[in-house]
């Protein structure tokens, strides 16, 4: 029997991040972006558990094509969400997090330009991804869509969303701006969590 799954809540009101979210962005974004994502995994499954069950054919590679879409947009926004807090002007890691930044990417102004130019040169849709691997080496990656270009094994533990509903509203087609202002609601306290393995 296949669980469907549910959108979580955001951890926080819809106009913390405002002024470099709006509330309207965040209103949009989780309620019905993401939402839309939970739906399509959750029917993808549900015509999985049909197909297994011998109550209907399908196309199956379309259908596992759907369903690694939607569910990685699922996953990534579930990240998303929590890597961010209310605005803090000079935002900076500390803990090992910071540690390991240094020691990988030599300072956190070095990493925070690499992540930014990745983001910044997503080809259309997609994210820019701070991973670790199982010996806490430190990548950055690019996502495009939702699920081209991952890198399996992965341990996720910053995000940043580059499809035009994160920003447009707020910031038309000046995907650099909302890029350099992302970096004041990071929430380096979860990202720490994340590379603890919490």
């Amino acid at each position: 029997m296949i669980v469907k799954i549910e959108l979580p809540p955001l951890p926080y009101k819809y106009n913390a991040l405002e002024p470099v979210i709006s509330q309207k962005i965040m209103e949009l974004h989780h309620d019905k972006h993401h939402k839309s994502y939970v739906d399509g995994a959750n029917a993808a499954l549900e015509k999985l558990e049909k197909y297994r069950k011998g109550e209907i054919e399908i196309d199956v590679r379309a259908t596992l094509r759907d369903l690694s879409f939607h569910m990685n947009g699922h996953v990534l926004h579930s990240i998303f969400w929590p890597n961010m807090k209310p605005p803090e002007e000079n935002n900076k890691p500390g803990g090992k997090i910071a540690d390991l930044i240094n020691k990988v990417f030599g300072s956190f102004e070095s990493f925070k330009k690499e992540f930014s130019n990745a983001a910044k040169s997503v080809e259309g849709s997609g994210w820019a991804v701070l991973a670790k691997d199982e010996k806490d080496n430190l990548y950055v990656f690019q996502i495009e869509k939702h699920n081209l270009m991952h890198v399996a094994g992965f341990k996720p533990l910053l995000v940043l969303d580059v499809w035009e509903h994160a920003y447009y509203l707020d910031y038309l087609n000046d995907r650099g701006k909302y890029v350099d202002n992302w970096w004041k609601v990071v929430n380096w306290d979860d990202v720490e969590k994340r590379l603890s393995g919490d």
